[in-house]
């Protein structure tokens, strides 16, 4: 995620690929965390790290802003 929001920033030939790799492992994160949810200690898991995958959410779609402004 980092090196595709670096990437951006630098608008170099790499950022596109850089951040439909972010936006691909975001997607299996979120996969992961919904089934986590699902699991036994689902709400601990939310409480734990629901936020951070919104954060990292919100930090891609604002990467992704970016490179479309450009």
């Amino acid at each position: 995620f980092e090196i595709a929001s670096e990437e951006t920033d630098k608008k170099s030939v790499y950022a596109e690929d850089d951040r439909q790799a972010a936006r691909e492992e975001l997607d299996s994160l979120k996969e992961a965390f919904e089934a986590a949810v699902q699991g036994a200690n689902g709400e601990e898991v939310r409480r734990r790290v629901g936020n951070r995958i919104r954060e990292l959410e919100q930090g891609v779609v604002a990467m992704e802003e970016r490179a479309m402004e450009d």
